[in-house]
């Protein structure tokens, strides 16, 4: 049994420092007694904070993994981009690309392969754009529920980038791009609905957050919701997933109302080594913290997956 609520005896919370020496949280669980799998790098999503996959974190050191976890920069315990503490700003994705690029650069050096790269949401966006532009260079890939489209509304998403490019214009791009609850630091209501069908997962994150008021984080900024959608199109254009050479496993819901499931579809096919395992409605946004049949489905996956792509020596 895995406790959700406290960081493992073995695990260790620590600052990185980015190129311009903007602090990062990491969190390392070093390398186990005896044969070592390999290592694997795992980048939540917007908003989000490693605290919330713990669980899945120490399933992977318990199977022989040696784990590292951390923040992007501007949200939850490193930093804020904005004007206030809870709106989630960044001015260029560019600038979480070089983050990742770095730290891969050092961990890399740090770390026994094989290397795997994993990320949830916007983690998962990051770490496929990271991938095509050659940033990094991972001997495989897990992406979680990414946001290789954003579930917005059904019109093209030249249409989408131009609205929201014109909302930056008309008004402080860094302000917020959507409601919030009317109580700072309280989840809004009907989230849960959104994001998995399991209570208490759900309710650990809260735990966090009042435990850890740094983890707080609310609605994206405008320019956040521009910047998506600019990346978005990049990854859309053809060509660009299609010279991605290494083994990539998407997992992916049809029920997600937060990321675009057909994109997900679309990025697995047009990866040359590209695979997904698809979920419906037993499954919302964070699959890794779904309900134990979902989530056990997707452990299994991800096993099964690594043992064929970069199996053990």
């Amino acid at each position: 049994m895995i406790d959700r609520r406290a960081i493992p005896p073995a695990a260790r919370e620590s600052i990185w420092r980015a190129a311009d020496g903007h602090e990062l949280r990491r969190i390392d669980w070093p390398s186990a007694d005896g044969q070592v799998r390999g290592a694997i790098l795992f980048l939540p999503g917007r908003g989000d904070n490693y605290e919330k996959y713990l669980e899945t974190l120490e399933q992977w050191h318990r199977a022989g993994w040696r784990v590292t976890a951390a923040d992007w920069r501007g949200q939850a315990g490193s930093g804020r981009l904005g004007k206030d503490a809870v709106t989630g700003h960044i001015e260029d994705f560019s600038i979480w690309i070089d983050d990742l690029a770095h730290f891969w650069e050092s961990w890399v050096a740090e770390t026994p392969g094989p290397h795997v790269l994993a990320g949830h949401s916007m983690g998962g966006h990051l770490v496929m754009r990271a991938l095509a532009e050659r940033r990094v260079a991972p001997d495989a890939v897990v992406l979680s529920a990414p946001m290789l489209g954003v579930n917005g509304p059904p019109l093209p998403l030249g249409v989408l980038h131009t609205v929201a490019r014109l909302m930056t214009v008309v008004g402080d791009p860094a302000r917020q791009a959507w409601k919030w609850s009317e109580k700072p630091g309280e989840l809004p209501a009907a989230r849960a609905n959104l994001l998995t069908h399991d209570p208490d997962r759900y309710a650990d994150e809260q735990w966090w957050r009042d435990h850890r008021p740094e983890l707080v984080m609310g609605p994206a900024s405008w320019r956040w919701v521009e910047q998506a959608y600019a990346s978005a199109r990049g990854l859309e254009r053809a060509g660009v997933l299609e010279q991605v050479d290494v083994p990539v496993l998407i997992l992916s819901t049809s029920s997600d109302k937060l990321v675009s499931h057909p994109a997900n579809l679309r990025a697995a096919r047009r990866l040359p080594r590209g695979e997904m395992v698809a979920f419906g409605a037993e499954a919302h946004h964070e699959i890794l913290r779904e309900v134990d049949p979902v989530r056990d489905r997707a452990m299994a996956a991800i096993a099964d997956f690594l043992d064929r792509v970069v199996p053990a020596a």
